[in-house]
């Protein structure tokens, strides 16, 4: 058995501490589904502590802008976009898609200030999976020290997903995607949980890029979630950082794909994202059952997180004990190397190696 203290880790004068218990600020984080962001609308979110407005342009490409006019701090998602150019509602400042300042109407034709140099800071984003990625990184950047963005390896018949804001840190919400101790516990419901006995699991685990991964194994077919496959599926679970689990399902050509993605909001805020995907289109009739099953499901991690940050509040240690802990105790040691990387200006190296490890659930 080992243990270990965390969110408070043993720290060196080369890594500032307060780092570690921040969300990664060089990383892809989920900033809500693609289709928010259809014929022309905006979307507001909040990234790690930043008031960002997502939209698409006429010519399609994607836009992520810091939401706030630099005239008098007015929120542009307020406003309007017409495709091309969004407009504060305070003075009618304009701005285009890549954050410049394009119009001034309230100037004078003789007033000689210059509007050109102001802008928006605009940040990365991407699609992938049916959601959009933004990168809140300020900072100098190494595109292959980045954690990438979850995709999907096969065309999905149809797709169920749910969001839940969780009053929780960001690595807390994210040491529930890997902890499988919990599920017992949290997660004893009829359909998703049948048997009610603590039996011992042996998984391997292996180093993949960014994270690992709970090597594909044949499980059973006692869940009725399973039984909906026919046969015994294959399962894969890979955790990569800076906070998404990837649960892919394979049962002869049927396919199924659970994705979880935790968004840091702000402090002890964070957006917990469930997607699932699946490659038979007879499961669409399912999606008035599963909904509610799934916003259940969510809300047994929603209240149970929120429960124990009350705890962390009011004493912020934790104590990780045995194998069921050791991939929490993974998470931390993943989140280290990548900022001592990033900080040494070198290419993320994985400090995991396979590993077997045992549990009751």
């Amino acid at each position: 058995m080992s243990s270990a203290a965390a969110p408070r880790v043993s720290t060196d004068d080369a890594l500032d501490p307060r780092a570690m218990r921040e969300p990664l600020p060089n990383a892809w984080y989920c900033a809500g589904q693609a289709s928010a962001v259809a014929g022309g609308k905006m979307r507001a979110v909040a990234l790690n502590g930043e008031q960002v407005v997502l939209g698409r342009g006429k010519d399609g490409a994607l836009f992520a802008l810091r939401d706030r006019c630099p005239h008098r701090g007015m929120a542009l998602s307020k406003g309007k976009f017409d495709g091309d150019t969004l407009m504060c509602p305070f003075h009618g400042w304009r701005f285009g898609t890549d954050g410049r300042c394009r119009d001034v109407p309230t100037l004078s034709e003789h007033d000689a200030s210059d509007f050109s140099r102001i802008a928006v800071q605009r940040f990365p984003i991407v699609e992938s999976a049916g959601f959009l990625w933004v990168n809140p990184h300020l900072g100098p950047s190494n595109p292959e020290a980045v954690p990438a963005v979850p995709s999907l390896d096969f065309e999905p018949a149809g797709c169920l997903v749910l969001e839940l804001e969780v009053e929780a840190s960001f690595d807390l919400t994210t040491l529930s995607l890997v902890d499988p101790g919990h599920v017992a516990f949290v997660h004893d419901t009829w359909w998703f949980r049948p048997s009610k006995e603590l039996r011992e699991k042996v998984k391997t685990f292996q180093p993949v890029p960014h994270g690992f991964v709970m090597t594909s194994h044949a499980t059973t077919t006692s869940s009725p979630v399973y039984r909906l496959l026919g046969g015994a599926p294959e399962v894969e679970i890979e955790f990569r950082l800076p906070g998404v689990r990837l649960e892919r399902i394979k049962a002869g050509t049927k396919r199924v794909a659970n994705y979880t993605f935790a968004t840091p909001m702000g402090p002890n805020r964070t957006m917990l994202t469930n997607a699932l995907y699946w490659s038979m289109p007879a499961l669409n009739l399912l999606k008035p059952i599963a909904r509610p099953l799934m916003r259940q499901f969510l809300t047994q991690d929603q209240q149970v997180l929120q429960h124990a940050q009350a705890g962390l509040d009011r004493k912020p240690t934790m104590v990780l004990l045995g194998q069921g802990d050791l991939p929490s105790q993974w998470y931390f040691r993943l989140k280290r190397e990548a900022l001592e990387a990033a900080r040494e200006g070198r290419p993320f190296a994985n400090p995991l190696t396979r590993q077997e490890l045992r549990w009751r659930s």
